[in-house]
């Protein structure tokens, strides 16, 4: 048994996903392994306690529910995922692996399963679908952790209010499924997909993504939470906590304290409904791309872009992307470049010139009016000064350009074509740097000379995009390296580490990261002696004494973890400590495998 999740997809996109399924299929090499496997323990069990507990899981929440993970990982594709493990792993293949995945169908259940962990002291790590890709998907911190797969039966639109733009979803409801539900309702509101449209609203939101309209901050537009607390009992948030109130979706805050935000990138619950904003269609919408010319446009582009944004002309949020990330959607590496190693920079300079530019910022613009003419001239006017640059409406440009996929996502329509640049190389597989910096020419140039670096000592060829908010942009950088063979993957690893590193030396901390580099990041949140790291840690050990939920998450542990070497440093090629199980050999120098 695979574990993975059923396709359920819009009609609209079953052409799109069967032709990006044949590409994947086409680029893999290496065979899945057969036959059975070793269950992944939970820390301190045995297989026999372990089977005892699982019984009485199966018991509360019925047998069809719990699947043991004793069969070979598959990792499959983007539509059909595993919800065992990480599917891009960059550790050792059976590492982030779960023991078991329990399905709960309701609310109820979700409590019978934390109160099952706290009694026989197994960690569970919550997913919502489990396509959390370049970040560490499915997989749990904890190897041996169960797996609570929230999707699978709790996917319920609960509500769409069109008068106040608002709705209510539980953890597997997709943003196609949303989509699709608006429409089939003749709804005039719009939803904010990010790149790629298969991933849970609510997952989403929690862990702070982004998406491309005026309501990209998608935890932002979040109003009101059900979260299932450590202990098993039930909260709401907001005006969620008002009994019989009308307004859940309407007012973010409630009453005293905001704590939200407890349960957003955290593990001080489980949330089992959702509030989002919806954003009303605009009269108007002019999508557009600007090239520019040269590597070094990228400081004038940004300081051409703040003032933009903070005086909000610019309505949605702007990406900026290298060449080869525009490359990567029309082929991979061998289409371009035939020698070893990365592109170098005589290549990339040719297939600058073949697609009309070094940078491409895709944006659009928003209007209650009849026309965004007047806004077009305005932005088109703040980058006249870069030579070389270019301006076309997404009209203007040939069919198979990427603006015209990109005005689906920017009128919230999802599209699969972000698929593509992940076959950039065989058995291809990513990782996400992410890290913050203001809009300024000093920032960006600083951050993308570190990145471009660290690449080329490694031997990997940069994608880089800015994505770019009222004041700041999330630098998110693709890793992308063949998860089969060993040398590249570690190279990917070791590399993600060092860019963390370079960054917090120079004041940069990432929104997110791999589950493999939780503790690493949070490190850089350090002032005044990790302050907000202890705070966090206090807020855990009083919320959930038995560090029950997803422990580690965020690099935030549990005192029944904490300083007991679950923590990652950068030398280990395991995550767990070696005198929990002797037969994984943990603290193996990275250098060995490159």
């Amino acid at each position: 048994m695979s574990f993975q999740g059923p396709i359920k997809i819009s009609p609209r996109l079953q052409e799109q996903a069967e032709r990006a399924r044949e590409i994947n299929e086409a680029n893999k090499t290496v065979e899945p392994i057969s036959g059975p496997r070793s269950v992944a323990l939970p820390p301190d069990y045995t297989e026999e306690r372990f089977y005892a507990a699982a019984a009485t899981l199966r018991k509360l929440i019925g047998n069809e529910n719990v699947d043991i993970v004793d069969q070979p990982l598959n990792d499959g594709w983007y539509l059909q995922h595993p919800k065992t493990h990480d599917a891009f792993q960059v550790l050792d293949q059976d590492d982030f692996v779960a023991s078991c995945v329990a399905r709960p169908r309701h609310t109820e259940d979700v409590q019978a399963i934390v109160r099952w962990a706290n009694e026989y002291l197994i960690p569970l790590w919550p997913i919502s679908i489990g396509r959390n890709l370049g970040y560490g998907g499915a997989g749990p911190r904890v190897r041996g952790s169960v797996v609570i797969d929230m999707g699978h039966h709790m996917n319920r639109i609960l509500e769409v209010n069109e008068r106040e733009a608002s709705c209510l979803v539980e953890p597997g409801v997709t943003y196609y499924n949303l989509y699709d539900c608006l429409q089939a309702q003749g709804s005039s509101l719009w939803i904010d997909t990010p790149d790629l449209p298969g991933g849970s609203v609510m997952g989403n939101a929690l862990d702070r993504g982004v998406g491309y309209t005026p309501y990209g901050d998608h935890w932002g537009k979040h109003c009101g939470l059900e979260v299932v607390l450590p202990d098993g009992s039930l909260m709401r948030t907001g005006m969620g906590a008002v009994d019989g109130a009308n307004t859940w979706q309407s007012f973010q805050h409630g009453f005293g304290p905001s704590v939200d935000g407890l349960f957003s990138q955290a593990n001080n619950g489980i949330v089992t409904k959702m509030g989002m904003w919806l954003m009303p269609s605009p009269k108007s919408m002019q999508a557009y791309q600007i090239s520019f010319k040269r590597e070094e446009d990228l400081g004038a582009v940004c300081e051409a872009l703040r003032p933009l944004m903070v005086r909000g002309v610019l309505g949605n949020v702007p990406s900026l992307r290298h060449v080869l990330q525009e490359a990567a959607l029309h082929g991979n590496q061998r289409t371009y470049y035939k020698g070893p190693g990365p592109i170098d920079e005589e290549t990339t300079e040719k297939i600058a010139e073949r697609f009309g530019g070094y940078w491409f910022l895709y944006g659009c613009l928003y209007s209650d009016e009849d026309s965004c003419d007047h806004l077009v001239d305005v932005v088109r006017d703040a980058f006249t000064h870069i030579p070389g640059s270019a301006f076309y409406k997404s009209d203007d440009t040939p069919e198979d350009s990427y603006i015209r996929t990109r005005i689906q996502i920017f009128s919230g329509q999802p599209n699969l074509r972000e698929l593509g640049w992940v076959n950039w190389v065989p058995d291809g597989a990513h990782l996400f740097f992410a890290p913050i910096s203001p809009i300024t020419a000093k920032d960006a140039e600083k951050q993308f000379k570190m990145v471009k670096e660290r690449h080329r000592q490694y031997g990997f060829d940069c994608f880089s995009t800015f994505c770019v908010g009222p004041r700041e942009m999330h630098h998110i950088c693709c890793i992308i390296y063949n998860k089969a063979d060993p040398k590249h993957k570690w190279g990917a690893y070791r590399m993600l580490r060092d860019m963390i590193r370079d960054a917090g030396k120079e004041g940069y901390g990432e929104y997110r990261t791999h589950i493999s580099c939780f503790d690493e990041v949070m490190k850089v949140y350090g002032w005044n002696n990790n302050a907000f790291l202890k705070f966090n840690e206090t807020i855990k050990d009083a919320l959930d004494p038995n560090s029950i939920i997803a422990p580690g998450k965020s690099g935030i542990w549990g005192r029944r973890f904490r300083g007991k070497g679950w923590e990652l440093w950068g030398d280990e090629t395991r995550s767990v400590p070696a005198e929990r199980d002797g037969s994984l050999s943990r603290r193996i120098n990275i250098e060995e495998r490159l």
